[in-house]
């Protein structure tokens, strides 16, 4: 089978004029790309939630001369504006209203599938989300998956750089439990890593859901995850990759073992990974719209 893939991807490269290598080369690249796109939207949205209508001209001056910088990114004013136009965040003067997400080129628009859902047990829903962490004088960036019911990280995978292998390995990590993947959904953010190739068929059947718009709420638990992860169990900086890596697997272990959580009635994520039912929730439910709407008045 693998080998009909195989000669069937050289003659349609042969087709096109390229090589196999040249098309590896390129989906890389394009991947990276997409990476890198997704970071620099979550640096605008951490900016927009403290000003709101900053133009792009504005939030481009910002940005490059400190984050942009810090992370090695080279990106123009230009695609700037593209990219936020693509995820419908340039501020039009004479629209009061906030644009709807569009996306430009071949990509499927999926819809935001637990908007209304609450899961009554572990591997129903796991939500998926990429951060960095500071080291030395540069950054890791660490991709999670955490299970939506018991809130317990089943997957996670600090990397080099910007490509798509750590959204990946985290996928492969919470895959290893073997969960039902016909009755699971996948949630993300519209980080165009979650398009790539290898992604999509790690996936397989499991169901894939999406934010539909530029909106942290939408994917509150994954971003409140984060948080906890960066602001409690990490130091600010680390010397070196190594230290790094270390320090989120013992952060890891005491967030899903030792910490315990209002959102599923004081339970560790561990202990609520083994329920079923509904856990009392000390505090409001992220997959409620009457509480994220209540979150954003």
């Amino acid at each position: 089978m693998e080998r009909g893939r195989a000669g069937s991807l050289e003659k349609l490269c042969r087709l096109f004029g390229y090589t196999r290598q040249a098309y590896y080369k390129r989906q890389t690249r394009e991947e990276k790309e997409a990476l890198r796109d997704d970071l620099v939207m979550q640096e605008v949205v951490r900016i927009r939630s403290l000003q709101k209508r900053i133009g792009g001209r504005k939030l481009y001056h910002m940005m490059s001369c400190g984050f942009l910088l810090e992370h090695g990114i080279e990106i123009g004013r230009d695609k700037l504006f593209r990219v936020l136009g693509e995820n419908g965040l340039l501020v039009r003067k004479r629209r009061p209203y906030k644009p709807r997400t569009t996306f430009s080129g071949p990509f499927r628009r999926y819809p935001n599938l637990i908007r209304d859902y609450t899961p009554t047990g572990a591997n129903q829903v796991w939500v998926s989300d990429i951060t960095y962490v500071r080291i030395d004088d540069g950054f890791g960036y660490l991709s999670l998956i955490t299970d939506a019911y018991s809130r317990k990280i089943v997957g996670y995978k600090l990397s080099r750089g910007l490509d798509a292998g750590g959204p990946v390995a985290a996928l492969q990590m919470a895959l290893k439990s073997k969960p039902d993947r016909d009755h699971l959904i996948h949630h993300s953010d519209r980080g165009k890593q979650y398009y790539s190739t290898r992604y999509m068929k790690l996936l397989g059947p499991i169901q894939v859901s999406m934010t539909e718009k530029s909106d942290p709420l939408e994917n509150a638990i994954a971003e409140r995850v984060n948080g906890i992860i960066k602001i409690e169990l990490l130091k600010e900086r680390y010397e070196s990759f190594r230290e790094a890596q270390h320090a989120i697997d013992r952060a890891v272990s005491i967030y899903n073992h030792l910490r315990p959580h209002q959102s599923i009635d004081m339970l560790t994520p561990a202990e609520a990974h083994s329920h079923t039912g509904e856990l009392k929730r000390r505090w409001k439910n992220y997959f409620s719209t009457r509480s994220i709407a209540q979150a954003m008045a």
